[in-house]
Formats: structure tokens, sequence, C-alpha cells
């Protein structure tokens, strides 16, 4: 999208954090009632209407059903006409009209009577939730059923149900994205999220509405020193179909990346390292929640469930880190009709978004810096040093002698700020100051090193 196309849903000025928020919420409320799924129309037009709305340069991409892709096969897609169930009283209790999370995920089509014990087993509730609908799915063992509120399903009454569930199992297509935004170096930093789950505003939306919002704010900046990666996939067997399509091309050329899921509530930050746990993207996820979200909760690679399984599987093993909010699992919403667009916040969406915009600043100002004079400089004749020396005038001060202290030419910015314990954002600037005084000079570029050094 240029400069001089409008969008009702990208912000007018990526430094507004409210507006940000308001527009990517108003996003997610947009995609809300579509019915993602493995397959199917669902995720079709989820990606459609990204692509119409934020991203146009967006690559839309069909799998055909049956399709090979290291241990798993494509499935047959999936669509629902219509589903529902009438009580014996004549009056409908659950429809996908209302809500699809009613409807198990690729239940098989059929019509048929029963009586409520025959029904029980097809029925699945939350007692320990008992006003919300439960997520549950069947992908690629035949089954059909339905979800609903507890307090609705203890309330049934004896007598005989007409189920009627009309979908379409067939061969077809899975659908997923990706866009490549070119930067000066051929090195890349991959965004990876997911769309395949129905009507759920953390798990499933603020993941690709955040990573659509950073793809096109790069796409805002005058030059990147690196390339950009967006896939946007169903969460496993997309993530795989897309490794066993450009593993090679990953492998050689993947810098750092991050997994983007459950961005947008205004809990607790969280933390889940790559499989090795050292990565780039690793040090620095660290090092932005330390300053942003200093009590952000720490999760071991042993709790994954996102994307980063395949993302760092042995024999890929891509240095992709995950920076979340409420944590997959973690939360009493997760995978239930309550995971909404009232959890979901402007405010925590926002959050998140700077978070990832953070990191990624780190990866494009990274460099090595070295001091160009001999023992301390003097910063008072260069106008960077307070006239008056008092108990209050240390702060930046510190931090710039600190920098000046550390830079031989051998640690980066990202390493020197690490050590002195001061977030990048703060420590970018005063380079770039003493690079104006000439008290610094570069001593080369990082996207010279080589992947993963």
């Amino acid at each position: 999208m240029t400069s001089s196309d409008k969008s009702d849903y990208l912000p007018t000025d990526w430094n507004n954090q409210t507006e940000l928020g308001e527009r990517l919420h108003r996003l997610l409320t947009l995609l809300f009632p579509l019915n993602r799924s493995l397959t199917g129309d669902g995720a079709r037009q989820t990606l459609h209407l990204l692509r119409e709305h934020c991203l146009p340069d967006l690559r839309i991409h069909e799998i055909p059903s049956g399709t090979k892709f290291f241990d798993w096969t494509v499935p047959d897609e999936w669509n629902v006409q219509q589903a529902y169930l009438i009580g014996p009283d004549g009056q409908k209790v659950v429809d996908f009209d209302d809500h699809n999370l009613h409807l198990v995920g690729y239940s098989e089509p059929i019509r048929c009577t029963l009586s409520l014990a025959e029904l029980q087993p097809h029925l699945h509730s939350l007692p320990e939730l008992p006003d919300a609908i439960p997520y549950i799915t069947s992908y690629y063992q035949r089954y059909w059923g339905f979800c609903l509120p507890h307090k609705v399903r203890a309330a049934l009454p004896e007598g005989d149900y007409q189920v009627v569930i009309d979908t379409r199992l067939q061969p077809g297509s899975m659908t997923y994205a990706e866009w490549v935004l070119p930067g000066e170096s051929e090195q890349e930093i991959l965004l990876s999220s997911y769309i395949c789950h129905p009507s759920m505003a953390n798990n499933e939306l603020s993941g690709p509405g955040v990573g659509v919002f950073l793809m096109a704010w790069l796409a805002s900046l005058p030059r990147r020193r690196y390339s950009y990666r967006l896939m946007l996939v169903p969460e496993t067997l997309g993530a795989i179909v897309y490794l066993a399509q450009h593993l090679d091309h990953l492998k050689r050329h993947t810098l750092a990346g991050f997994n983007l899921t459950c961005m947008g509530d205004e809990r607790c930050y969280s933390f889940l390292p790559s499989r090795q746990g050292n990565s780039l993207a690793d040090r620095i996820g660290r090092h932005v929640l330390s300053h942003i979200a200093p009590d952000y909760q720490v999760y071991s690679y042993l709790e994954r469930g996102s994307n980063e399984r395949q993302l760092c599987a042995p024999g890929i093993d891509l240095p992709i880190t995950t920076l979340m909010r409420s944590k997959y699992g973690c939360y009493a919403e997760y995978h239930t009709s309550l995971d909404d667009l009232t959890l979901v916040t402007p405010a925590g969406l926002a959050g998140s978004f700077l978070a990832l915009r953070r990191a990624i600043e780190i990866l494009e100002l990274d460099d090595r810096y070295q001091v160009t004079v001999l023992g301390e400089p003097q910063l008072g004749k260069r106008g960077l040093y307070p006239n008056l020396s008092t108990r209050s005038s240390g702060g930046q001060t510190q931090d710039m002698m600190n920098l000046l202290a550390y830079s031989d030419g051998r640690l980066t910015l990202f390493e020197i700020a690490e050590v002195i314990k001061v977030p990048f954002w703060q420590i970018a600037p005063l380079a770039d100051i003493l690079l104006g005084a000439d008290l610094l000079r570069r001593v080369n570029v990082i996207s010279e090193n080589s992947v993963n050094s």
C-alpha cells in the first residue's frame, strides 16, 4: 500500500499508540465472525480481507487436498452451510449461525433424531466455565458434535433431538499467505502467525493482526537493513507445508524471527524461547521484555504449543522466539467463546506491537562502534556535559560515558546495552549524538556478518 493510499484500518501515524491500538482492534472486529479452520472459506476470506485492507502485495496460495509434506497430508476441505440442534419442544438448542464455536470443527454432515442419552457423547461443555462455549475440533478422525454452555447442557430435558449438520468435506485446498518485503540485505527476519481458529480474538486474531501491522509499518520506512518475511498459515499443518516448500532458503537467510500469538490482552507479558534457547531473537526478546515489563513470565520450550514446535524442530532449527501476553493454555478464556473482543483491547494490542517494534529496531539499528579518542573524552567542550555538576545531573551523561567505555569495536550496540543494563532504544540515540560529535565511528555493518553468528 503506497503512502497515498488510505485504509480504514492502518494508522495514519505509526507513533500514535492510541490510534494504532484502535485501528488494530477495528481490524480484529472485521475478521472475528469468520469461521476459520484448517481449510475452507473462513481462512480464505480472512486472508483476502487482510490483503484488501492492509497488505495489497500479500500473496495467497492454495495447496490441493492429498498433497504430502514431510510426515503430513493436506486433508479434504471443510465448509459449513448450516448446523443446528432442535430440542423436544421444537426450539433450536444451539445454532451455528449464532456462534460458530457451537459446531465441532470438521464435523461431518449428518441428519438424524436421537434421544438425549444418545446425543450426550456428541455434546461438549465446560462445567468449570458454565457460560462459555468450548472450542473443539476433530481434524483427522471423522466425527460430529456440538459445543454449548454447560448451564444450557445441564438443563436439557429428556426427549428426542433433531440433529442437522450440513457441511462439505471434499477435496479442495488449504490456504495460506506470505509476503516478502525486501531490504538492503538478503538476510531475513521472519514473522509467523496462524489463521485457523474461529471467533477467538487473543489466541487467534491478535497474532495475524500485529504481524500485518508490523509489515505495513516496515513498508512505510524509507530504508530497511534486512528483508522481512510474513507467513500466515494454518497452525501446525500450515507451518509444515510452508517449511517443506521454503526450508533451504529459510535456513540460509533467516537471521531471527518471532512467532506471533496471544498478543491482545492487558495482562502479564510472556516469553517462550527457541529450542536452543540463546538465539539472537531469544536475546533480543528477553532484553525488550526486561525493560518494558520486568515482571514478565518466562516459560520453557518444554511448554511449547504453537508454531514454534515446527519452526524450531530438529533439522529445521530456525532462530525463532515467542513474545506473548497471556500464554496460550494459561488463561481461563483460552479456547472458549470468552476469548472475545472484550478480552482483547486496543491498549493490549498496541503494547504488543510496540514490543515487537522495539525488537525489530534493535535488529535494524545495531552496529559496532569504536571510540575515536584515547582516554576519557571531554564532553563539556562539545556541549555534551551539564554546565553544573550536581547530584542529579548524572543520568544520560552516565549512560553516554558507559557507552563510550565499552565502544572498543568488538561489542555491538545491543551487547553494550545489555552490559550497562539500559534499553537499546535509549542507547541508540546517544550513539547518534556521539557519532555527530566525532567521538564514535562505525567499524562494520552488522548485516555483513554471517547469519546466526
